[in-house]
Order: structure tokens, then sequence, then C-alpha cells
């Protein structure tokens, strides 16, 4: 959060409710300095979707942690996704997807640098999807052990270059802050802060820093002013 802040930028931190203590006192530190809440599953135990039942199930206490935290997004443990249930959710957007990450357990990507909205049927309201567009750090500089952030400099650009949203997913627990001998699953917290300094620099002017749930609401009414110019022609 102090890095972030320290560069002027702000994030959703995403946490799992029954596997880590988060307290109010965190929740509301984040809120309070302008960043946002997410609920992250609940156990990260990878059993969500073994059945539509225990989906629901799931589902009904997901939807109590995003009441009681006040959070209107959601992100699935290990990216693993069900687009048509996720209507059980009570969200405005989800961020469970990737336009392309063959090295995800559920690697079929969305095929999409922007976001897109979910429908359902005309009586619920349909919710947001922002899939994330450059590579996740653990891939990076855990399994891959890429030792710069060249990628992500490359993925950045192109996407820019094609007018689209650049999200990423990353994990405090995995950056070492310190400096010192990086442990097993550790990478030098430095990489982050030199893409953030690339963005701030290099594409100043260029792109809207915003919250998720921002980016979902502007892209909701951005759709919904779009299907009414269409009916509107039809007439």
């Amino acid at each position: 959060m102090k890095l972030e802040m320290q560069l002027g930028f702000r994030s959703s931190f995403n946490f799992v409710p029954e596997r880590y203590a988060v307290s109010s006192e965190l929740r509301h530190a984040l809120t309070q300095n302008g960043f946002e809440v997410g609920v992250h599953g609940l156990n990260h135990d990878g059993k969500y979707f073994t059945s539509k039942k225990e989906f629901k199930k799931r589902a009904n206490k997901i939807n109590q942690y995003l009441n009681a935290w006040q959070s209107v997004g959601y992100r699935s443990p290990s990216m693993q996704h069900n687009l048509e249930w996720f209507h059980d959710l009570n969200i405005e957007y989800d961020a469970s997807t990737f336009d392309t990450d063959p090295f995800e357990p559920q690697p079929e990507g969305v095929e999409t640098i922007f976001p897109f909205v979910v429908h359902r049927d005309v009586s619920q309201r349909p919710y947001v999807e922002l899939p994330y567009t450059l590579p996740q750090d653990f891939t990076l500089f855990i399994l891959m052990k890429e030792k710069t952030v060249d990628i992500w400099k490359r993925k950045l650009e192109w996407v820019a270059e094609n007018g689209g949203m650049v999200l990423m997913n990353t994990h405090p627990d995995y950056m070492n802050f310190q400096g010192e001998k990086l442990g097993l699953e550790e990478y030098p917290a430095e990489y982050y802060r030199e893409l953030l300094s690339i963005v701030k620099s290099q594409y100043a002017g260029r792109y809207w820093h915003a919250l998720p749930k921002e980016v979902s609401r502007f892209w909701y009414e951005r759709n919904r002013a779009a299907d009414g110019q269409a009916k509107q022609r039809m007439f």
C-alpha cells in the first residue's frame, strides 16, 4: 500500500476471508487511503466448482462477506471460473479471467484486452468482467525465474498501442520489501516499483488510472448507452 501511494497509485486488495485474518482495521486503512477491498473466494482450496450445489453454498457465504466488507468485486482463487455461475454472486464485477495465460489451471483465455458485460436474463443485473492483461507476478518471477520486468514492459506497450485495459495481479506475499536474500518464493518488490514508475513516467497523460469498481461502472454505463442507441435505431 505504501509503495503504491508513494508513486500516486491505488489498487484493489483481494482477501481470502476464511483462510487469513482480515481485520476490519486493515480494511478500513485501505479504503480510507483510497484503495478498494475485494473478496477472493473463501479458503482457496480449489473445490468451488465440484458441483453447482457446492458453488451455491459457497456463494451464499461469499455474499455475506461482500455485504459485510461493502465490496462489489470478486476474484476467484487460482483464476478458476464459471461466468454463468457467478451470477449467484452479488457483484458489480468479476476479475477471474485473463486475455491469455496458458500457465493457469484453467488455461483458456477470454481473448480480449477490454472489459465486457456478462448477461444472464432481463430479470437480473449483469456484471462486468475485468480480465487481467499482464502476466501474473508469480508466473513471471517465481515459476519462470525472470530477472527483469521486460515481459511486463512489452505487453504494457502492446496494450497501450491498442487502447486496451492494463490490469495486473500481483501478490505482496511474494514480494521481498527488505532487500534481503530472497526466499524460495520471493522476488524483489523493486520489480513492481519499476513497472509503476514506467507507467507514471512514460505514459503520463495517456491513461486513466482507476480502481476496478470505477472501470466496471464506466463500462456498464457505456454498454447501457450503446444498447439504448441500438434500440432507438430500430424504430
